[in-house]
């Protein structure tokens, strides 16, 4: 939490809420102070989402989640509060203090991270030089012949990882421990208790039988801790044999860092230049670290997402090429899977900044499976799809470089529409002039078809699929349609928020109104001889302090919350209230459509007063109608009165707190 004399409390009051959400979601203003835009926390078609630009905090009518920058930074990074303070600061560029954290393993945790973070950009250094030195000459011959100029290779931060086990480790060993450099997933080791290499299970591809890295070893042994330029080993010697036995992962490779959605590099992808058969895998990848899981990641999209934005469409290849040749050819709104097939949580991290993607993988078999894969996450997510198919034996990269940008920029307004894709698929691999033949693609295509989410857009495509493969059999209609009629799906519903009325909402709304001012603020008074600046959270709280007109109403433990809410909170987000009244607060102040003015207060405490006056007129009359009330001349006389004060208050508006105060002394007699 932020509180008034704090760092986190000082970033949060320069930060522009709006704008650094708007980094990780497309947000569209809807309303003086509103903007909106799909959730990135659940899965949605209907924007739910919405930020208030004033007030400060966002809140999600679909899923629920509610609260003010650091802890959308905290959800959405998963991260803790005090690195979510951090980034933001980063973002603003304001000076960092000394971090503080609330356990020491949550320091640790983040100290690890940070050393993990520095480890990966000193060496997107040591392989940039090494790109640049003599034993570069064939990584850059490599990138040459891919087509790729200076301005590129700078603008990824392409190196070169040399074909040594230790150039690495000694460059980042003085400034890191031996823990930090096993964890960043950069090295392998062999441990002192056995003769030859062994993997840890942090090893991804890649070969522990690779004699080139077991000759590395075995000649360390013999040699003793000498590093490669020949220095003595006692540096070495004091950190223990372990670290003298540890070697580069990558070795021999053009190296393409693979940074965050901040920006970051948090790991590489290597492409070996050996042509041997022992040298290893063709693509090396980091393996999963503190700051690396490769299924959250998607290459590229720190540069692409303000274009995805801007497009309002993503394209998305597969490999790293491939992506860094489309951007080169102009197309900047290009991103791909890192090092794995596409996951859900790639498809929900793409749906932050656009609901539309064109799907362009290898038209090899295996490129023709991971595309209807990656089209069944998409299809569930609710994109809007289209598939690039490109000529035989032609991905991107190699299709740009032999036809130019001009003709990918053509065959980029030609994508089909993915369910057209899905049957021509189901077509071509299952003739469909016998049943037989029909029957196997209708069975290829049902899944498709539950995925998606619309009954509507099933029903359509099931009709469609019906007449594009000549389907005239009512058993196969029959599955197409069940099909098109059930799903099973587990359904984010909002909760029925409390009947609030306009007036209670002004209330609420002046209540609210006092986190917004500065702690320590002083007002001038009529005593000083100025006129009293008009502060709506004052008067509301005096007259419901006063009056007790929020009693019996919907927003009643919701307004007593903020009576009482202490004044040292920052947020008002973070009043001590139930779940269903923070919500209902965040429904209030996230439709406010009129401007809160001394006339709207004082509108707002008439009708309520009406409202009291009209509940205890009620009340009255349904004593009257007690039976044996006549003998009790007294009593009847007093509530006879009561109820002519009553009349006459809703009568003339002027009387209604006169009427409103002796209805209460007499309830209370």
């Amino acid at each position: 939490m932020a509180n008034p004399g704090d760092f986190a409390y000082t970033v949060k009051q320069q930060a522009d809420i709006v704008r650094i959400i708007g980094d990780y979601i497309k947000l569209k203003k809807a309303g003086a102070q509103n903007y909106s835009g799909l959730c990135p926390f659940h899965g949605e078609k209907t924007p739910s989402f919405s930020v208030h630009a004033t007030r400060q905090f966002y809140h999600c009518f679909g899923c629920g989640v509610s609260g003010d920058v650091f802890s959308f930074i905290q959800k959405i990074e998963n991260i803790t509060f005090p690195e979510s303070v951090r980034m933001v600061a980063q973002k603003l560029g304001i000076p960092l203090p000394k971090a503080s954290y609330s356990t020491p393993g949550e320091a640790k945790e983040a100290r690890l991270r940070g050393q993990l973070l520095d480890v990966h950009e000193r060496s997107v250094a040591f392989f940039q030089e090494c790109l640049r030195r003599p034993e570069g000459a064939r990584a850059r011959e490599y990138l040459a012949g891919r087509g790729l100029d200076q301005e590129m290779i700078a603008r990824f931060r392409i190196g070169y990882a040399p074909d040594s086990g230790f150039l690495l480790r000694d460059r980042l060993k003085e400034e890191f421990s031996e823990e930090v450099l096993r964890e960043s997933g950069l090295f392998s080791w062999k441990e002192t208790a056995s003769s030859e290499p062994r993997a840890t299970s942090n090893e991804s591809q890649g070969g522990d039988d690779d004699p080139q890295r077991s000759a590395e070893v075995i000649r360390a042994q013999k040699a003793g801790p000498q590093d490669d330029k020949g220095r003595g080993g006692s540096e070495l010697e004091a950190r223990g044999s372990q670290l003298a036995a540890m070697y580069s992962k990558f070795r021999n490779r053009v190296m393409f860092p693979i940074a965050s959605e901040a920006g970051k590099v948090i790991a590489f992808t290597g492409r070996t230049l050996a042509t041997d058969e022992k040298s290893g895998p063709k693509y090396l990848n980091s393996p999963e670290t503190p700051i690396y899981s490769k299924g959250k990641v998607l290459f590229n999209l720190d540069l692409a997402k303000e274009w995805i934005k801007k497009f309002d469409y993503a394209i998305l290849v597969e490999g790293q090429m491939d992506c860094i040749s489309v951007y080169a050819a102009g197309f900047h709104n290009v991103i791909a899977s890192s090092g794995t097939a596409f996951t859900e949580l790639q498809a929900k991290l793409l749906g932050r900044f656009s609901k539309n993607a064109v799907v362009n993988f290898d038209p090899d078999t295996a490129g023709a499976k991971a595309t209807e894969r990656t089209l069944g996450l998409l299809v569930e997510e609710e994109f809007t799809i289209k598939v690039l198919t490109l000529d035989q034996g032609f991905d991107p990269d190699l299709y740009i470089r032999r036809k130019g940008k001009e003709a990918y920029g053509e065959a980029l307004k030609h994508s089909q529409k993915y369910f057209d894709y899905l049957i021509e698929r189901a077509r071509t691999q299952f003739p469909v002039r016998s049943g037989e033949g029909k029957q196997k693609a209708v069975n290829y295509l049902l899944p498709h078809i539950q995925r998606v989410p619309s009954r509507i857009v099933r029903d359509e495509l099931a009709h469609e699929i019906s007449q594009k493969l000549g389907i005239d059999s009512a058993v196969l209609r029959q599955e197409l349609r069940h099909a098109a009629s059930t799903r099973a799906t587990s359904a984010v519903k909002a909760p029925v928020e409390a009947q609030a009325t306009d007036a209670e909402k002004v209330l609420i709304r002046a209540l609210a109104s006092a986190r917004q001012m500065q702690s320590g603020e002083e007002h001038l008074s009529a005593r000083d001889g100025a006129e009293e600046e008009f502060d709506p959270a004052r008067q509301a709280q005096f007259v419901l302090q006063n009056e007790g007109l929020h009693r019996g109403l919907a927003t009643e433990s919701l307004a007593e919350s903020l009576l009482n809410m202490d004044r040292e909170f920052a947020d008002v987000l973070e009043v001590p209230a139930t779940e269903s009244d923070r919500r209902l607060l965040a429904l209030i102040l996230l439709k406010e459509d009129e401007e809160l003015t001394a006339e709207v207060l004082e509108a707002a405490v008439r009708a309520l007063r009406r409202i009291h006056l009209r509940r205890r007129q009620e009340d009255v009359q349904q004593e009257l109608k007690k039976p044996g009330l006549a003998a009790d001349k007294d009593r009847l006389r007093e509530l006879l009165t009561e109820l002519e004060r009553i009349s006459r208050a809703l009568r003339d508006p002027s009387l209604a707190e006169e009427g409103l105060k002796n209805a209460g002394n007499k309830k209370s007699a």
